[in-house]
């Protein structure tokens, strides 16, 4: 199985059709306009399908989600 930062970071290079979240992984999504709350549930998904890993919308917080680390970080915590 891949490592979990490179699924990460491809499901969000797809998500946020921008290959940037590979580049630096410290960018602001939100802010950068890269994810929006479409983007957000299709992020979720497919964490849900590739990884197996169940993230209810609930449980999203654009805080902690705000860049492709802190989004790789939480869902080692959730694994």
């Amino acid at each position: 199985m891949a490592d979990i930062k490179e699924q990460v970071l491809d499901i969000l290079e797809e998500v946020c059709e921008n290959d940037i979240v590979k580049e630096n992984s410290d960018v602001q999504l939100f802010e950068e306009g890269l994810l929006d709350s479409f983007g957000v549930v299709s992020l979720l998904v497919e964490i849900q399908e590739r990884l197996d890993i169940e993230v209810s919308i609930s449980d999203f917080d654009r805080i902690e989600w705000a860049t492709p680390n802190l989004i790789i970080q939480r869902l080692k915590e959730m694994q």
